[in-house]
Protein backbone atom coordinates (compact mmCIF):
# COMPACT_ATOMS: atom_id res chain seq x y z
CA UNK A 1 0.00 0.00 0.00
CA UNK A 2 1.40 3.24 -0.98
CA UNK A 3 -0.95 6.64 0.25
CA UNK A 4 -3.80 4.17 0.86
CA UNK A 5 -3.64 2.85 -2.29
CA UNK A 6 -2.77 -0.65 -3.96
CA UNK A 7 0.33 -1.16 -5.77
CA UNK A 8 -0.16 -2.97 -8.97
CA UNK A 9 2.96 -6.18 -8.67
CA UNK A 10 4.88 -6.28 -11.74
CA UNK A 11 5.44 -9.92 -12.52
CA UNK A 12 6.23 -12.16 -16.11
CA UNK A 13 3.09 -13.09 -18.16
CA UNK A 14 2.99 -15.99 -19.87
CA UNK A 15 1.34 -15.38 -23.30
CA UNK A 16 1.55 -19.63 -24.19
CA UNK A 17 -1.49 -21.53 -24.42
CA UNK A 18 -1.18 -25.24 -23.67
CA UNK A 19 -2.10 -26.83 -27.11
CA UNK A 20 -1.39 -30.35 -26.98
CA UNK A 21 -5.05 -31.32 -28.35
CA UNK A 22 -4.04 -29.76 -31.48
CA UNK A 23 -3.05 -31.41 -34.83
CA UNK A 24 -0.59 -29.11 -36.69
CA UNK A 25 -0.27 -29.19 -40.53
CA UNK A 26 1.82 -27.59 -43.15
CA UNK A 27 0.02 -26.59 -46.40
CA UNK A 28 2.44 -26.50 -49.22
CA UNK A 29 -0.88 -25.12 -52.57
CA UNK A 30 -0.53 -23.62 -55.49
CA UNK A 31 -2.08 -19.71 -54.83
CA UNK A 32 -5.05 -20.65 -57.15
CA UNK A 33 -7.08 -21.51 -53.97
CA UNK A 34 -5.16 -18.77 -51.96
CA UNK A 35 -8.62 -17.16 -50.52
CA UNK A 36 -10.11 -20.25 -50.07
CA UNK A 37 -7.32 -21.92 -48.06
CA UNK A 38 -6.79 -18.83 -45.96
CA UNK A 39 -10.53 -18.72 -45.33
CA UNK A 40 -10.37 -22.46 -44.25
CA UNK A 41 -6.99 -22.34 -42.29
CA UNK A 42 -8.89 -20.00 -39.99
CA UNK A 43 -12.05 -22.24 -40.03
CA UNK A 44 -9.84 -25.08 -39.03
CA UNK A 45 -9.51 -27.05 -35.46
CA UNK A 46 -6.32 -27.35 -35.81
CA UNK A 47 -3.09 -25.21 -36.68
CA UNK A 48 -2.54 -24.84 -40.14
CA UNK A 49 0.65 -23.10 -41.50
CA UNK A 50 0.12 -22.19 -44.98
CA UNK A 51 2.97 -21.47 -48.22
CA UNK A 52 1.67 -20.71 -51.34
CA UNK A 53 3.56 -21.01 -54.83
CA UNK A 54 3.02 -19.31 -57.68
CA UNK A 55 0.01 -20.31 -60.10
CA UNK A 56 1.06 -22.27 -63.28
CA UNK A 57 3.71 -24.56 -61.83
CA UNK A 58 2.65 -27.28 -64.19
CA UNK A 59 3.49 -25.06 -67.13
CA UNK A 60 6.87 -25.88 -66.28
CA UNK A 61 6.66 -29.22 -67.72
CA UNK A 62 6.75 -32.58 -65.17
CA UNK A 63 10.20 -32.83 -64.58
CA UNK A 64 10.50 -28.86 -63.33
CA UNK A 65 7.05 -29.05 -61.35
CA UNK A 66 8.10 -32.40 -59.25
CA UNK A 67 12.02 -30.88 -58.61
CA UNK A 68 10.43 -27.92 -57.34
CA UNK A 69 7.81 -29.19 -55.29
CA UNK A 70 10.19 -32.09 -53.91
CA UNK A 71 12.75 -29.30 -52.53
CA UNK A 72 9.74 -27.30 -51.08
CA UNK A 73 8.93 -30.55 -49.55
CA UNK A 74 12.25 -30.89 -48.24
CA UNK A 75 12.91 -27.43 -46.88
CA UNK A 76 9.93 -28.29 -44.42
CA UNK A 77 11.27 -28.97 -40.56
CA UNK A 78 8.82 -31.68 -40.26
CA UNK A 79 9.77 -31.84 -36.38
CA UNK A 80 6.89 -29.29 -36.51
CA UNK A 81 3.91 -31.33 -38.11
CA UNK A 82 2.03 -33.68 -38.13
CA UNK A 83 1.34 -34.13 -41.90
CA UNK A 84 2.10 -32.27 -44.80
CA UNK A 85 -0.99 -31.16 -46.75
CA UNK A 86 -0.32 -30.75 -50.68
CA UNK A 87 -2.65 -28.31 -52.37
CA UNK A 88 -2.29 -29.56 -56.13
CA UNK A 89 -3.29 -32.38 -57.79
CA UNK A 90 -2.34 -35.42 -59.99
CA UNK A 91 -1.53 -31.81 -62.53
CA UNK A 92 -0.39 -33.80 -65.90
CA UNK A 93 1.87 -36.32 -63.48
CA UNK A 94 3.44 -33.03 -62.04
CA UNK A 95 3.06 -34.78 -58.28
CA UNK A 96 4.25 -38.53 -59.80
CA UNK A 97 7.50 -38.88 -58.15
CA UNK A 98 7.34 -37.08 -55.26
CA UNK A 99 8.34 -38.68 -51.77
CA UNK A 100 7.12 -38.18 -48.15
CA UNK A 101 8.98 -36.65 -45.76
CA UNK A 102 9.47 -37.82 -41.92
CA UNK A 103 5.60 -37.04 -41.73
CA UNK A 104 3.08 -38.45 -44.12
CA UNK A 105 2.07 -36.59 -47.39
CA UNK A 106 -1.37 -35.83 -48.10
CA UNK A 107 -2.73 -35.03 -51.40
CA UNK A 108 -6.47 -34.82 -52.62
CA UNK A 109 -7.05 -37.67 -55.19
CA UNK A 110 -8.06 -35.09 -58.08
CA UNK A 111 -7.01 -34.88 -61.92
CA UNK A 112 -6.41 -31.33 -61.32
CA UNK A 113 -7.26 -28.03 -59.11
CA UNK A 114 -10.64 -27.67 -60.83
CA UNK A 115 -11.87 -30.60 -58.62
CA UNK A 116 -11.34 -28.31 -55.44
CA UNK A 117 -13.89 -25.93 -56.47
CA UNK A 118 -16.67 -28.65 -56.91
CA UNK A 119 -16.06 -30.35 -53.59
CA UNK A 120 -15.02 -34.14 -54.98
CA UNK A 121 -13.75 -35.94 -58.33
CA UNK A 122 -17.39 -36.78 -58.80
CA UNK A 123 -19.30 -33.66 -59.01
CA UNK A 124 -16.43 -32.20 -61.61
CA UNK A 125 -16.92 -35.03 -63.41
CA UNK A 126 -20.10 -34.37 -63.70
CA UNK A 127 -20.18 -31.26 -64.94
CA UNK A 128 -17.40 -31.82 -67.22
CA UNK A 129 -18.95 -34.61 -69.17
CA UNK A 130 -22.35 -32.78 -69.05
CA UNK A 131 -20.78 -29.35 -70.20
CA UNK A 132 -18.16 -30.41 -72.26
CA UNK A 133 -16.14 -27.07 -73.65
CA UNK A 134 -15.71 -25.32 -70.20
CA UNK A 135 -13.58 -22.79 -69.12
CA UNK A 136 -12.63 -21.92 -65.58
CA UNK A 137 -12.54 -19.09 -63.71
CA UNK A 138 -12.69 -18.81 -59.87
CA UNK A 139 -10.91 -15.68 -57.35
CA UNK A 140 -7.66 -17.29 -57.94
CA UNK A 141 -7.80 -17.07 -61.46
CA UNK A 142 -8.85 -13.84 -61.71
CA UNK A 143 -6.19 -12.75 -59.67
CA UNK A 144 -3.27 -15.05 -60.22
CA UNK A 145 -2.65 -14.05 -64.24
CA UNK A 146 -6.60 -13.97 -64.88
CA UNK A 147 -8.15 -11.52 -67.81
CA UNK A 148 -9.05 -8.11 -67.14
CA UNK A 149 -10.24 -5.86 -70.16
CA UNK A 150 -8.16 -3.48 -69.74
CA UNK A 151 -5.03 -5.29 -69.36
CA UNK A 152 -4.63 -7.88 -72.24
CA UNK A 153 -0.99 -8.56 -70.80
CA UNK A 154 -2.75 -9.91 -67.43
CA UNK A 155 -3.30 -13.33 -68.88
CA UNK A 156 -0.81 -16.33 -69.37
CA UNK A 157 -1.12 -15.93 -72.99
CA UNK A 158 -0.82 -12.39 -73.07
CA UNK A 159 2.47 -12.76 -70.73
CA UNK A 160 4.00 -15.42 -73.22
CA UNK A 161 3.45 -13.03 -75.89
CA UNK A 162 0.62 -14.63 -77.68
CA UNK A 163 -2.34 -12.54 -77.51
CA UNK A 164 -1.11 -9.83 -80.51
CA UNK A 165 -2.35 -9.28 -83.60
CA UNK A 166 -1.27 -11.31 -87.29
CA UNK A 167 0.87 -8.20 -88.08
CA UNK A 168 2.68 -7.99 -84.70
CA UNK A 169 3.37 -11.99 -84.90
CA UNK A 170 5.04 -11.06 -88.72
CA UNK A 171 7.08 -8.56 -87.41
CA UNK A 172 8.56 -11.29 -84.32
CA UNK A 173 8.41 -14.12 -85.38
CA UNK A 174 8.33 -13.94 -89.22
CA UNK A 175 5.30 -15.03 -91.37
CA UNK A 176 5.25 -18.87 -91.21
CA UNK A 177 5.73 -19.04 -87.83
CA UNK A 178 2.52 -15.98 -87.32
CA UNK A 179 0.40 -18.55 -89.48
CA UNK A 180 1.62 -21.85 -87.62
CA UNK A 181 0.82 -19.90 -83.94
CA UNK A 182 -2.43 -18.41 -85.36
CA UNK A 183 -3.73 -21.82 -86.46
CA UNK A 184 -2.08 -23.31 -83.12
CA UNK A 185 -4.33 -20.69 -81.26
CA UNK A 186 -7.55 -20.67 -83.19
CA UNK A 187 -7.67 -24.92 -82.41
CA UNK A 188 -6.94 -23.84 -78.70
CA UNK A 189 -9.68 -21.64 -78.68
CA UNK A 190 -11.92 -23.77 -80.62
CA UNK A 191 -12.14 -26.46 -77.81
CA UNK A 192 -13.84 -24.33 -75.80
CA UNK A 193 -18.01 -23.15 -75.78
CA UNK A 194 -18.62 -21.45 -72.66
CA UNK A 195 -16.41 -19.68 -69.75
CA UNK A 196 -17.94 -20.98 -66.35
CA UNK A 197 -17.16 -18.66 -63.03
CA UNK A 198 -17.72 -21.27 -59.99
CA UNK A 199 -19.32 -18.96 -56.82
CA UNK A 200 -17.45 -20.14 -53.62
CA UNK A 201 -19.33 -17.30 -51.42
CA UNK A 202 -16.22 -14.82 -50.87
CA UNK A 203 -17.09 -10.76 -51.00
CA UNK A 204 -15.52 -10.39 -54.39
CA UNK A 205 -17.02 -13.46 -56.44
CA UNK A 206 -20.19 -10.92 -57.75
CA UNK A 207 -17.57 -9.35 -58.93
CA UNK A 208 -14.89 -11.61 -60.48
CA UNK A 209 -18.02 -13.31 -61.87
CA UNK A 210 -18.89 -9.86 -63.86
CA UNK A 211 -15.58 -9.89 -65.31
CA UNK A 212 -16.01 -13.16 -66.44
CA UNK A 213 -19.13 -12.75 -68.07
CA UNK A 214 -16.82 -9.51 -70.11
CA UNK A 215 -14.63 -11.97 -70.97
CA UNK A 216 -16.61 -14.42 -72.23
CA UNK A 217 -18.59 -11.55 -74.72
CA UNK A 218 -15.10 -10.37 -75.42
CA UNK A 219 -13.82 -13.77 -76.81
CA UNK A 220 -17.53 -14.59 -78.24
CA UNK A 221 -18.21 -17.85 -75.79
CA UNK A 222 -21.27 -18.59 -73.64
CA UNK A 223 -21.37 -17.74 -70.02
CA UNK A 224 -22.72 -19.56 -66.97
CA UNK A 225 -21.98 -19.18 -62.89
CA UNK A 226 -22.45 -21.98 -60.97
CA UNK A 227 -22.13 -22.35 -57.34
CA UNK A 228 -19.00 -24.35 -55.95
CA UNK A 229 -18.32 -26.22 -52.78
CA UNK A 230 -15.45 -25.91 -49.71
CA UNK A 231 -15.95 -30.02 -48.93
CA UNK A 232 -12.74 -31.02 -50.08
CA UNK A 233 -10.53 -28.63 -48.95
CA UNK A 234 -12.79 -28.23 -45.94
CA UNK A 235 -12.02 -32.00 -44.94
CA UNK A 236 -8.07 -31.81 -45.99
CA UNK A 237 -7.34 -28.52 -43.71
CA UNK A 238 -9.54 -29.83 -41.15
CA UNK A 239 -7.46 -33.35 -41.16
CA UNK A 240 -10.41 -35.35 -42.25
CA UNK A 241 -8.61 -37.41 -45.21
CA UNK A 242 -11.06 -40.65 -46.16
CA UNK A 243 -9.26 -42.76 -48.92
CA UNK A 244 -11.96 -42.03 -51.46
CA UNK A 245 -10.88 -38.31 -51.59
CA UNK A 246 -7.07 -38.72 -50.30
CA UNK A 247 -3.98 -39.84 -50.59
CA UNK A 248 -1.84 -40.38 -47.49
CA UNK A 249 1.82 -41.37 -48.50
CA UNK A 250 3.46 -42.81 -45.84
CA UNK A 251 6.95 -41.49 -44.84
CA UNK A 252 10.17 -42.18 -47.35
CA UNK A 253 7.05 -43.82 -49.52
CA UNK A 254 6.14 -42.18 -52.98
CA UNK A 255 3.42 -40.77 -55.35
CA UNK A 256 2.76 -42.52 -58.10
CA UNK A 257 -0.28 -42.07 -60.82
CA UNK A 258 -3.02 -44.64 -61.15
CA UNK A 259 -5.23 -44.32 -64.12
CA UNK A 260 -8.58 -45.78 -62.09
CA UNK A 261 -10.67 -44.29 -59.46
CA UNK A 262 -7.50 -44.02 -57.26
CA UNK A 263 -6.33 -41.64 -59.20
CA UNK A 264 -3.01 -40.97 -57.18
CA UNK A 265 -1.02 -44.33 -55.37
CA UNK A 266 1.44 -44.11 -52.65
CA UNK A 267 4.33 -47.04 -53.66
CA UNK A 268 7.79 -47.42 -51.48
CA UNK A 269 10.54 -45.63 -52.82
Amino acid sequence: MKNGKAIFEEKSWSTSIPLANKRRFKLLACEIIYREACLLASQSAHIVDVEFLEKGLHDMGKEKMLTHLQEKINAIDTRDYEAILLGYARCNDGVAGLRAPEVPLIIPRAHDCITFFFGSKEAYEKYFFSHPGSYFRTTGWTERGGYHPDDPSSTVMGQLGLDRTYQEYVAKYGEENAQYILQTLGAWQNNYQRITYIDMGLPLDPEYAELARREAADRKLSFEQISGDLRLLRMMLGGDWPVEDFLTVPPKWQVASENDGRILIAVSA
